[in-house]
Parts: C-alpha cells; sequence; structure tokens
C-alpha cells in the first residue's frame, strides 16, 4: 500500500497502517538522525522523539506533498530546533578537530598482530568520518546531509527546510566547500600528503576509548571494508573524493526494537488520531 494510503488509514484509527507508517519512516529518520548527531544513542533517542512527533501529528498532514517530505521537515525541524538536542552540541570546530586529527601519531606496530586490526581501522574511518560534519553549525550540517548525502533534489530539500530553493542552495555550497577544504587539507584519504593517517591515528584512538575493540559500533554491519574504501578513493577524482569519502558509510538501519516502540507509539497515536476524527 502507498504510505499516503497507509496515512489516511492510519488517521482513522487503523492499528495495523500506524505501524505500516511507522516500519516505512523509521529508518530514514535514524539515519537522518545518525548523521546529524553522530552518536548513535542520541540518535535512537531522537528518532523516537520524532516518531512520536509525527504520529500524535499525523492528521496535520495536509496531502500538498509528499508525505516522506513532510517526515523530513519534522525530523529537520526537531534536529536543528530542539533544546535537548542543541544541549548536546560539542562545539566543535574545523580547528579544534584539525588539531586532534594532527595529534599523538604514530606507527600502530603493536596493533597490525590483532585480528581485528582491519576492522578497527574501518571503524575509525566510519566514525572520524562523520564526526567531521558536527564541525558545521546544524543547518549547514542539514543542508549538506539533505543535499550531498541523501541526494534528496534542491526543491525537496528547500521545501523540507522552508527555505526558497536559492537560499537552500547556498547553505549547500557553503557546507560543500567548508568539507571539502577541511578534508582536502586534513584527511589523508582525500590527500596523501596530510599528516592524518587511521592507521597512525588508531593507537591515540584506542587508548582514549574512541575505538573500544569490545565494542564495534559502525564497523560490524559496515558496508564497505577499510581497504575498500581506500582503494575506491584512490581511482576516484580528487575534487569528489569528500563526497565519495562522506557515502561510503551504510545506510545504518533504526536499532530500536521495533514491537516495543511500536507498540507504544501505536497506543498513543491511536488515543490521538481518534480525538481528532
Amino acid at each position: 500500500m502507498e504510505i499516503e494510503k497507509l496515512v489516511a488509514e492510519a488517521t482513522k484509527g487503523n492499528k495495523t497502517a500506524l505501524e505500516g507508517v511507522i516500519v516505512a519512516i523509521q529508518d530514514n529518520i535514524y539515519y537522518l538522525a545518525l548523521r546529524m548527531l553522530v552518536n548513535p544513542e542520541d540518535a535512537k533517542d531522537a528518532t523516537q522523539e520524532i516518531l512520536i512527533k509525527i504520529i500524535t501529528n499525523l492528521s496535520e498532514f495536509r496531502y500538498e506533498s509528499h508525505f516522506n517530505t513532510w517526515v523530513y521537515r519534522v525530523a529537520a525541524n526537531y534536529l536543528i530546533s530542539e533544546k535537548k538536542v542543541r544541549e548536546r552540541a560539542t562545539g566543535l570546530t574545523f580547528e579544534i578537530y584539525k588539531k586532534d586529527l594532527e595529534s599523538d601519531l604514530q606507527e600502530p606496530d603493536d596493533l597490525k598482530d590483532n585480528p581485528q586490526y582491519h576492522v578497527l581501522l574501518n571503524e575509525l574511518r566510519i566514525s572520524c568520518t562523520m564526526a567531521m560534519l558536527l564541525c558545521l553549525n546544524p543547518v549547514y550540517r542539514m543542508a549538506y546531509i539533505l543535499g550531498d548525502i541523501f541526494e534528496i533534489d534542491h526543491n525537496e530539500a528547500s521545501d523540507i527546510l522552508s527555505i526558497s530553493p536559492a537560499n537552500f542552495r547556498k547553505q549547500l555550497s557553503r557546507a560543500r566547500a567548508k568539507i571539502v577544504e577541511f578534508m582536502s587539507d586534513s584527511c589523508g584519504f582525500v590527500n596523501n600528503c596530510a599528516k592524518c593517517r587511521c592507521d597512525k591515528k588508531l593507537i591515540g584512538a584506542t587508548s582514549r576509548n574512541r575505538v573500544d575493540a569490545n565494542n564495534i559500533i559502525f564497523s560490524s554491519k559496515a558496508q564497505y571494508s577499510y581497504d575498500d574504501v581506500k582503494v575506491s578513493l584512490a581511482n576516484t577524482q580528487q575534487d569528489l573524493k569528500a563526497l565519495a569519502l562522506q557515502k561510503s558509510i551504510n545506510h545504518y538501519k533504526c536499532p530500536i526494537q521495533l514491537s516495543k516502540v511500536i507498540e507504544s507509539l501505536v497506543v498513543e497515536g491511536t488515543k490521538l488520531t481518534k480525538r481528532c476524527t
């Protein structure tokens, strides 16, 4: 059934349709939250809050745009403006991140015999690549994620953010330029002359628990291995390397247990939708 038809049925109090709506949208919401916040637990919490907002306001969808556009609008507003999200801001800047990347570099001789060596490298590659986006302010970060990572049409993206297409393109262009400049200068994947290399950062990252062999968060389900990405970027045009590295990260699925979350959301959503009909 098309998502708009599910929505129509859900607003009439159909629990099965409401469950179908949640299943259809939760993975995209989670991945958007993950790319905005980086921390999986924060992204999971944000996803649940966004789902609740969507379900409890489902009757406000007017079918004037695609339902997914409306969903992204609700999610983007939450991830940019919500107080509890803003309070988690790290204050990270490109200058701070550059200093961090260029500190504590050492050869990984002691780790090369570790059977998880390449998994750890990939874990560092993914977490570092994602964390770079935290250096952008939330508005530019969202524009970059919608435009370059999700590859959403600029007219739709501007609708999501309630700005003009020209303004969206300006935000995306500025965000893209900042990311490209930083990665071209500081990331060994993009620039062979850059000081930072994943292998040379690995010992420091493990000693600070930024990468934990006993708690692999990203790499265990990664679509691309460290070596896959390294070979791919070697054959990528220079001006596309930063984007290729950002896009070489899985579209991770929502880790929330559907049975528990859907049950609570369906109950709450049904109460509210019945009052609205």
